[in-house]
């Protein structure tokens, strides 16, 4: 008896351990996002860097609100930007009036009203939606979505016509000297708003009702088996969703103080929709992945290139057909290999595998640039620059350099993957025998 006691205590030991090393893990992950979001704008001080990463903050909160549908409750919507919009658009209108003196509400606390507004709506659209489920609660999605940018234009008082409602973020009383004038004072206040909403999801995740909507996401027939009524589910975990969407869109309506019918259209939520599944739902952290990854195609590739749509596409089609679990996934599949302590047997792979892809990349960019220049931006001359280098489009030479790198990028890619797999079954039964 004595021996089983001991065994017992031990192992209950073991499970407190690892739970204490759990909760200090994920305190030094906070810590660390928290620091990395007061640090990056003192780093990357110039006025594109904030800019671009304001919207990072507000693409992470809308982001995140959308996969508490999709990652967490398996809701697949087509229309999440109505709730992100329409919180805009409450928060811009009751920015109008605090500016006006009608409304004595701080600026700070305004991405709450728009938390409130696309939780009204919420309420409004998900007892519609959330009724079915799978492929008929998408498509019911998608038809709201279209219903609701349709509406912009036929309600010229609340959304503004097509010149949108304009806003002066500045307006109201200034608090220990912040007016969010200057670009650095929206950053923090988006840096805030993201953390806080970050930390509140995550929270929601380990809740009871987080873990039925896993539940209802990976067998709703048996979750309403045993007596979880998964149409209220879906409802609940709607109205928090769009709750933290319409913050987002609170945010947008400080950072851009202006709101317009694309708040809510469809390349809105085909926007987050993309961030999400690049990212990978299934890991928490992921939509923030995506939503940096989406930001800088969307923001900083655009600005260097007019085909970073084509780009963006390309790398979305890419994940789905070879990380269909998203960017999280790949990285999560290292954890075992350091915990092994094998990481380093990969490393060369990796190696050669990047170095491959590179190249191909390269000839890609060549390729696609040099088409761009010569089929639609041909008016303006076929002399261009890219990467550094000046060149005439219409010469051989670009087309030769291309056609080389083509050449050379593919079979190394082929073999470079190969061996890739290679390196890592063998890695892996390795750490099987291990365990063994």
């Amino acid at each position: 008896m004595k021996p089983l006691i001991q065994a017992r205590t031990g192992s209950a030991l073991q499970r407190q351990g690892r739970l204490q090393s759990g909760h200090s893990l994920r305190l030094y992950i906070w810590g660390a996002t928290a620091l990395a979001m007061l640090v990056l704008p003192l780093v990357f001080s110039s006025g594109f860097a904030i800019a671009l990463l304001s919207q990072m903050g507000i693409m992470i909160i809308f982001a995140l609100s959308y996969n508490m549908l999709l990652g967490q409750t398996g809701m697949l919507s087509f229309g999440h930007a109505v709730y992100s919009g329409l919180g805009a658009f409450v928060a811009a209108h009751v920015l109008n009036q605090i500016g006006a003196g009608h409304f004595p509400l701080p600026v700070s606390l305004l991405p709450l009203v728009g938390g409130f507004g696309g939780m009204l709506f919420g309420v409004l659209f998900g007892y519609v939606t959330t009724r079915k489920s799978g492929t008929t609660f998408a498509m019911i999605t998608l038809g709201i979505g279209e219903m609701v940018a349709a509406s912009s234009l036929m309600f010229p008082g609340f959304f503004g016509g097509e010149g949108g409602v304009p806003t002066n973020r500045t307006a109201g009383h200034a608090v220990l000297g912040i007016t969010y004038g200057p670009a650095i004072q929206v950053y923090y206040l988006i840096a805030v708003w993201c953390l806080v909403s970050m930390i509140a999801m995550y929270a929601w995740t380990q809740t009871p009702l987080g873990r039925i909507a896993n539940a209802v996401r990976d067998n709703p027939e048996r979750a309403g088996f045993v007596g979880y009524d998964t149409q209220r589910v879906r409802f609940l975990v709607m109205i928090l969703s769009a709750f933290f969407a319409g913050i987002a869109g609170g945010l947008s309506a400080i950072d851009f103080e202006i709101v317009t019918a694309e708040n809510v259209g469809a390349a809105q939520s085909g926007g987050v929709l993309l961030a999400t599944f690049i990212g990978g739902g299934a890991y928490f952290f992921g939509p923030v992945i995506g939503s940096i990854l989406f930001v800088l195609f969307a923001v900083a590739l655009s600005n260097l290139t007019p085909a970073w749509l084509l780009y963006l596409g390309l790398f979305f089609v890419l994940v789905v057909m070879y990380v269909p679990g998203g960017v999280s996934s790949l990285l999560m599949k290292q954890v075992p290999l350091i915990a092994a302590r094998k990481l380093h047997r990969m490393l060369p792979s990796y190696a050669a595998a990047l170095g491959a892809a590179t190249i191909v990349l390269c000839a890609l960019v060549l390729t696609v640039e040099l088409v761009y220049k010569l089929q639609i931006d041909s008016d303006s001359g076929t002399a261009m620059r890219l990467m550094g280098v000046s060149f005439d489009a219409a010469s051989w030479a670009p087309r030769a350099v291309a056609a080389a790198l083509w050449a050379l990028g593919l079979p190394a890619s082929r073999l470079a993957a190969a061996r890739l797999r290679d390196a890592w079954d063998r890695v892996q039964r390795e750490i099987a025998g291990s365990h063994a």
